[in-house]
């Protein structure tokens, strides 16, 4: 992994456990203003990093939802369509 990626995930990691504290679960696109001011790489690098980790978070959500209805015997969730993620940063 190279220097610019290792800090952009450890960006990622610090802002997504701040938007939990502060409440806030848009601050990674502040964030990512700040950096566009300054680095477009580092600004791109460290969208890759939110996105992933957003992408992984709604996965195991989904997985979870998945096992719970199982073990419940109930019905599993639908799929979300992709559309419901479109443009949401999220």
């Amino acid at each position: 992994m190279s220097a610019l990626q290792a800090m952009a995930d450890k960006l990622a990691d610090d802002v997504l456990a701040a938007e939990i504290e502060l409440g806030d679960d848009r601050l990674y696109e502040k964030v990512s203003q700040v950096l566009m001011a300054a680095s477009p790489t580092f600004q791109e690098a460290y969208m890759t990093s939110i996105r992933v980790r957003l992408a992984e978070r709604r996965g195991r959500e989904y997985l979870e939802q998945v096992l719970a209805a199982k073990r419940g015997g109930t019905v599993a969730p639908e799929v979300p369509p992709a559309e419901d993620f479109t443009g949401s940063g999220h």
